[in-house]
């Protein structure tokens, strides 16, 4: 059985870990496969390969929403416009939500990895916490609530949402049984 040293971190250009993410794939890869009939281990690469396949759209989504935001001078970061392009297709119908669901499920399961860097950069300004930490704590304290205060707020708007389409549903329904 080959090893896999996870001492290595390898960054890209934007600080995320390469490296580290695909051991962590090989390694998971190779512990699904040990020791196990053919058909699991059939599940197991169709399972990996359906989760790799996902990842990558979104990628691909964030991608060209970011070079469409860099193209167009947009005031928002591309993440955030594919974020909104992704949230249209799923509403049209043009993407199903199972197409992307396995790959957005892996990612935000692994989404600690992808700060990682950000705290390695934090530990390096430690003379900007001393002198301004309050200033940053209030930041991260004032925009974690508002997230909080906005989702509670979506969250409350389509539940009410959810309540009265079924409310317009049962109608429908008795209106029809009635009929």
């Amino acid at each position: 059985m080959k090893r896999i040293r996870l001492s290595h971190f390898y960054y890209g250009n934007d600080g995320s870990i390469l490296g580290y993410r695909l051991t962590l794939v090989a390694i998971a890869m190779s512990a699904a496969l040990l020791n196990q009939t053919p058909s699991t281990a059939r599940a197991a690469v169709s399972r990996f390969a359906r989760v790799a396949v996902q990842a990558a759209g979104i990628a691909l989504i964030w991608f060209v929403a970011d070079f469409i935001a860099r193209t167009l001078a947009l005031p928002v970061p591309g993440s955030v416009v594919g974020l909104v392009a992704l949230l249209a297709l799923l509403f049209c119908g043009g993407v199903a939500p199972r197409w992307v669901k396995a790959g957005a499920d892996w990612l935000l399961g692994d989404m600690l990895l992808f700060f990682i860097p950000a705290a390695v950069a934090a530990v390096q300004y430690g003379g900007l916490f001393m002198e301004d930490g309050w200033r940053l704590a209030l930041v991260v304290v004032a925009g974690t609530l508002m997230v909080m205060v906005a989702v509670a707020f979506a969250v409350d708007r389509a539940a009410r949402l959810e309540r009265r389409l079924a409310l317009r549903r049962a109608l429908v329904a008795r209106h029809a049984a009635r009929a």
